[in-house]
């Protein structure tokens, strides 16, 4: 098929890859622009354009899609389908009606549940057993298209969301190639109105650890929130960023360390930190962050 497709950040890229690689036509890869990263504040492409380059593929970054000269250059493509994954700009209806199939999304939950931005993110704060990959056709609406296909995973205990990101990414490759494999034989399904959610932008204000919650939501928001914008908090008065946790049994004051292991006492249980960084070091297993910076039993955390 001729595929016009659209994306910008790490976890699109295996679905690029994986279009290619079983045979389809890239007309063209939209990205986001290229913008300021690093020290040096120089202007990045995102990963996708990064790859796309790599393959040789057609790139185009624009700021938007609603001036008649951007519609106009999607329309002349003359793609069969768009693959849309974590692009990153609101399409038009124009840009919708343009390819002769229309456009897929992959999208990263069971929907209706946790419709846009951060599914990954919010499926693990707030403790669901399972998440997936729902294969969409994109309407105007948030998300709201009908559905494909679905597969469901189940999110392990002491995943992260960097890790159940990069098993969804993926998925997603391989369930956009079945679906575009007998896409006229699919039918869709209409989201139910019931079991709507929303999966609101990660807003740095959530990463501040609060001890005298219980064990598993403190688990869960430091696992939610890692690798970033990763959960934080206070030990003698510097700030540490903490990014692997696991429920344990245990009983102490708020944030109390209840042994010389990062076991922390919860308003309720305690969690074991199983990966932390200092501010300005490396992200380190438990072990090796103790071996440099030693947290006695009795310490207190969030002081």
């Amino acid at each position: 098929m001729r595929v016009i497709f659209m994306g910008s950040p790490d976890f699109s890229v295996p679905v690029l890859e994986a279009l290619v690689e079983a045979g389809h036509e890239i007309a063209a890869v939209y990205c986001q622009p290229p913008r300021p990263a690093g020290r040096g504040k120089k202007d990045r492409p995102t990963a996708v354009h990064a790859k796309a380059e790599e393959l040789g593929l057609l790139v185009r970054h624009p700021v938007s899609l609603k001036g008649e000269d951007a519609q106009r250059e999607f329309a002349q493509l003359q793609a069969d389908v768009a693959v849309v994954v974590a692009y990153g700009l609101i399409l038009p209806q124009t840009v919708l009606d343009a390819p002769i199939q229309g456009c897929l999304n992959i999208h990263a939950s069971l929907l209706p549940r946790w419709r846009g931005a951060a599914p990954i993110h919010r499926a693990i704060m707030e403790g669901d057993s399972e998440t997936g990959i729902c294969i969409m056709q994109m309407e105007a609406g948030l998300d709201t298209g009908p559905v494909l296909l679905r597969e469901a995973l189940e999110i392990g205990a002491e995943e992260t969301t960097g890790a159940l990101h990069d098993r969804l990414s993926q998925m997603g490759a391989r369930m956009i190639c079945a679906a575009l494999e007998k896409l006229p034989k699919l039918v869709p399904e209409v989201q139910p109105e019931e079991g709507v959610t929303y999966a609101a932008k990660i807003d740095k204000a959530e990463a501040a650890v609060d001890w005298t919650r219980k064990a598993e939501e403190v688990s869960r928001q430091i696992r939610g929130l890692s690798p970033f914008p990763g959960a934080w908090t206070l030990f003698a008065g510097q700030r540490v960023k903490l990014l692997g946790a696991r429920v344990v049994a245990g009983a102490g004051a708020a944030g109390e360390a209840l042994d010389d292991a990062l076991t922390i006492a919860c308003g309720e249980g305690a969690v074991q930190i199983t990966r932390a960084q200092r501010a300005g070091k490396g992200a380190q297993d438990g072990e090796v962050f103790l071996r440099g910076h030693p947290v006695p039993k009795g310490s207190v955390w969030g002081a």
